[in-house]
């Protein structure tokens, strides 16, 4: 399912907007009675299994240019790590935080020592399990969220979603939660 929000911004503006949702066209059409939207946001939503999302998140990976940063519980996809690997040797600054209580899983392990091994730097949240942020963010123009972790299952059979978001406002927003969150050295702490 594609959307399109628009929204008006600044100081004394009514906001009247109409959204027509389409549900089984998948098509969102906005509109304000006051003018055309300030802005918009494509909203792009992905289920697993059946959209298979964990490759939409490879492609997103692949397109970045200047940082990829992810707050994630799971992260064993291989062609999610692989991919970080690879945006990390083209020069993007990727970070990776995520749950100390994970680190109890060989396969999470694993691909956090890849990462790390491709200089990827990882920090550990300090309050166990509580990881329940799902999201990336890629250079102030994509981020996503929703309830799926970067794992095989997750990918593949779990049933999960994914939203991705582009938009500069709302990337922005979440580039700076993950960057509040990385300077935390009470709540977040370097891995290995």
């Amino acid at each position: 399912m594609l959307m399109t929000v628009g929204a008006h911004t600044g100081s004394g503006m009514r906001l009247s907007v109409l959204c027509l949702l389409a549900v089984s066209a998948g098509v969102c059409l906005s509109w304000s009675a006051t003018g055309p939207p300030v802005h918009a946001a494509t909203i792009e939503i992905y289920y697993a299994p059946e959209d298979l999302p964990g490759d939409k998140l490879v492609a997103i990976y692949e397109r970045a240019r200047r940082y990829i940063y992810v707050s994630i519980y799971g992260i064993t996809y291989p062609p999610v790590v692989k991919a970080l690997v690879s945006a990390k040797k083209r020069g993007v600054d990727v970070r990776v935080i995520t749950d100390r209580e994970k680190l109890n899983d060989p396969k999470q392990v694993a691909a956090l020592e890849t990462l790390r091994l491709a200089g990827i730097p990882i920090r550990v949240n300090q309050h166990d399990g509580l990881m329940h942020l799902k999201q990336v963010v890629v250079d102030d123009e994509v981020n996503t969220s929703g309830s799926m972790n970067q794992t095989t299952s997750g990918h593949r059979y779990n049933d999960e979603r994914l939203d991705v978001i582009t938009d500069p406002i709302t990337s922005a927003k979440a580039r700076d939660k993950f960057l509040t969150m990385w300077k935390d050295p009470v709540r977040y702490a370097a891995w290995r």
